[in-house]
């Protein structure tokens, strides 16, 4: 099937990740031309060569978005090397596992700013061109827990939901303009992510590892935990010409996890 998303532009955020690193070559093989932010220098080259190894034009930047101050050089570069940003895929790193009380008013700020205000920021820096052509895409990753919140994260379940009412919200005001804004909620992703969670949780309740895998694929409808590569379709559907009359929606690839309609 073409996506007739050839020789667009894509910015992946956190592309050195395992989602975002999936999410990026999945536009390459469309033929997109790829821009890659991410703070880790290494997985970020890694990325970059996986992504050269598919013949596709790439542009790898080192890039803490928690800064904002970097927003308009990082997307300049971008747009000095490719073009004007048609495709926008908002993937941050998640924050530590935390209960909903108790936690320093710092330790929010610093993640309301990498995980909410990066994302808005960045996206206001690529509208301007993407309604310039009458044609853009802003898909945003989030998680489960914005549709069933996740005991013990409650940091992420708070600073997600919040993104989902934002991406709805800018749905309404750019769909004039030929740009879709989406939510795409992974569950259980095979991700060194995921891997983290389920030893963080074993360490709390003093389980292994391979218990708390167990219960958690056990409750999943498909019996197991998902690949980087099955979100990846869904992230690069929903930023394909083919999806031009989704907006405003959340889609979830988890496998069946999560137990409401």
């Amino acid at each position: 099937m073409d996506l007739g998303i050839g020789n667009k532009t894509a910015l992946v955020t956190g592309a050195g990740g395992g989602l975002g690193r999936a999410i990026a070559i999945a536009l390459a093989r469309e033929g997109v031309k790829v821009a890659l932010a991410d703070i880790n220098a290494a997985a970020l080259d890694a990325a970059a060569e996986a992504i050269r190894e598919t013949g596709a034009d790439v542009l790898a930047l080192e890039w803490d978005i928690g800064d904002l101050s970097f927003v308009d050089a990082r997307i300049g570069a971008i747009e000095a090397r490719f073009g004007s940003v048609d495709i926008l895929v908002n993937n941050t790193g998640g924050p530590p596992p935390t209960p909903a009380s108790g936690q320093p008013v710092e330790l929010w700020e610093k993640h309301f700013r990498s995980m909410v205000m990066s994302v808005i920021a960045i996206t206001d820096r690529v509208l301007p061109g993407m309604r310039a052509k009458q044609w853009g895409r802003v898909v945003t990753s989030a998680s489960s827990g914005v549709v069933a919140p996740i005991a013990g994260l409650a940091i992420s379940n708070a600073l997600r939901m919040s993104l989902v009412g934002w991406s709805k919200t800018l749905a309404r005001e750019v769909g004039r303009d030929g740009i879709t804004a989406n939510v795409v909620v992974p569950g259980r992703i095979g991700t060194d992510r995921i891997r983290f969670l389920d030893e963080a949780k074993a360490k709390r309740e003093g389980r292994t590892v391979e218990s708390v895998s167990g219960e958690s694929t056990a409750s999943i409808a498909m019996g197991r935990y998902g690949e980087p590569e099955e979100y990846a379709n869904a992230v690069v559907f929903l930023a394909s010409a083919n999806a031009s009359y989704t907006t405003g929606s959340i889609m979830r690839v988890d496998g069946g996890l999560i137990a409401s309609v």
